[in-house]
């Protein structure tokens, strides 16, 4: 693997490519880290701090993770790429919903084009409203239970520059991300994502190193034997992260020959991957951002029932698990309903003179493609739940600090292998066009001299 690096620096486009990749990303963390003016810096910092010290700091926490902690910064790129990924769900549901999108998505280059349109111009309008209600949230801290104020000048003026920088640096960095996959290795946006995690990781050592330093009376919090422990978990997890992504069930399938003036067509033997989790982390999301709302509002109503009840659902409840894995569940088959396919599936294989062995074209060929995922959905979907509930477990049980067990599974992990394992794959297609081994290829060094 390590020759792989080395030789990907050896052919001039690549290395054009992952140079100009690392320029955009710099500029990706200046962006989270220019300040928004009329925002006590240090305040919002503390206000941040707090609530992740509350199992991941609820909607703000998962924004600012996936800002690449812009919101800890107070940084003009805040609101992260989170809006232009809210626009690409919101989008990819309607596909499935409206006929209309449908056939656009249908209509190759052209029909994508216009649906990335769309996608940019409900990214302003989801910026504009986010963006206000942001500064709204700013201007009223104790609705976060936090007394201390944050905005130096509140009123109209304060919350139409906050809507203005804020959405000017979200449209900044998703026009990045596409200069990133354009002319840089692929996957903008989801490199951006993942380098917005990555960035916390020298908090997350540090404090490591504080978990297991010597206390002022000569104890320790956690021994040697965690630190193994956790390391021994982390490999764990991490396996079965990529294990995880990488599963799939490979469908066999048989074209049949056709004869076409004197050349002859099909024939051969291949095969459909179907992943076992082919949802994504995108449960997860779905789960998390449902979730928050329920206690939110339960704990700004009167009664003393309506508090035990925000109590009982916060993150570090039982209950709260229980509803997370349900939800996790329930969302996945919820994507595989609306994404996947088998009747248009079956069509095009009957189509193109493809079958599956041993199943009729047509109607019985997708009730066995239906069957086959609803079966894989189900083991991808328990294992999912369980890579998410890990860092909660985590830090409730074992009293981990959450900025720690974050990268023990959930959504930044997933994320982390996932853009990895794309980017890998970006690259070793440019390794192999020029007769390199890539990074999951055995022997010799065959390059040209």
């Amino acid at each position: 693997m390590l020759s792989a690096f080395t030789n990907s620096l050896k052919i001039p486009e690549l290395r054009s490519r992952i140079l100009f990749t690392l320029g955009l990303i710099f500029v990706c963390r200046l962006v989270a880290n220019v300040p928004t003016p009329g925002i006590d810096a240090v305040a919002l910092q503390q206000v941040v701090a707090d609530l992740e010290s509350r199992q991941g700091g609820g909607l703000l926490g998962l924004i600012d993770m996936f800002s690449g902690g812009a919101l800890r910064n107070c940084a003009v790129g805040a609101l992260g790429i989170m809006p232009y990924i809210s626009s690409s769900i919101i989008l990819q549901l309607l596909t499935a919903i409206i006929p209309a999108l449908g056939r656009l998505a249908r209509e190759g280059d052209t029909g994508r084009q216009k649906i990335t349109q769309y996608g940019r111009y409900l990214t302003v309008l989801i910026c504009i409203v986010q963006g206000y209600f942001m500064a709204v949230t700013l201007e009223n801290p104790s609705a976060l239970g936090i007394s201390r104020q944050i905005v130096i000048n509140p009123g109209v003026g304060f919350r139409l520059m906050t809507v203005l920088t804020m959405t000017t640096g979200t449209l900044f960095i998703m026009w990045l991300g596409e200069q990133i996959t354009q002319r840089g290795i692929g996957n903008g946006i989801s490199l951006i994502i993942t380098e917005g995690i990555i960035s916390r990781l020298p908090a997350a050592a540090y404090a490591v190193y504080n978990m297991f330093k010597l206390a002022e009376d000569g104890s320790r919090q956690f021994s040697p034997f965690h630190l193994v422990g956790l390391m021994v978990m982390l490999f764990l997890v991490v396996a079965g992260t990529i294990a995880l992504t990488q599963g799939q069930r490979k469908i066999p399938i048989q074209y049949a020959k056709r004869v076409v003036g004197r050349k002859v067509y099909g024939g051969q033997s291949t095969y459909m991957p179907l992943r076992i989790n082919y949802s994504g982390v995108m449960p997860i999301i779905f789960a998390q951002s449902i979730l928050m709302f329920p206690a939110m509002i339960l704990s700004r109503m009167p009664g003393a029932f309506a508090q035990r009840m925000a109590s009982a659902i916060s993150m570090e409840t039982g209950l709260y698990m229980l509803l997370y894995g349900v939800m996790i569940l329930f969302f996945s088959y919820f994507w595989v309903a609306t994404q996947f396919n088998p009747v248009q599936i079956a069509d095009d294989l009957k189509k193109y003179g493809g079958y599956v062995p041993g199943i009729r074209p047509g109607k019985p060929t997708a009730e066995f493609l239906d069957s086959t995922m609803t079966r894989i959905t189900l083991a991808g979907a328990l294992f999912l739940t369980v890579i998410a509930v890990t860092p909660s477990i985590m830090s409730k049980q074992f009293n981990v600090p959450w900025l720690v067990s974050s990268f023990f599974g959930g959504t930044s992990l997933l994320i982390i292998v996932g853009v990895m394992l794309d980017t890998m794959r970006q690259i070793e297609s440019h390794l192999l066009m020029r007769h390199y081994d890539g990074f999951l290829r055995k022997g010799h060094l065959r390059g040209r001299k």
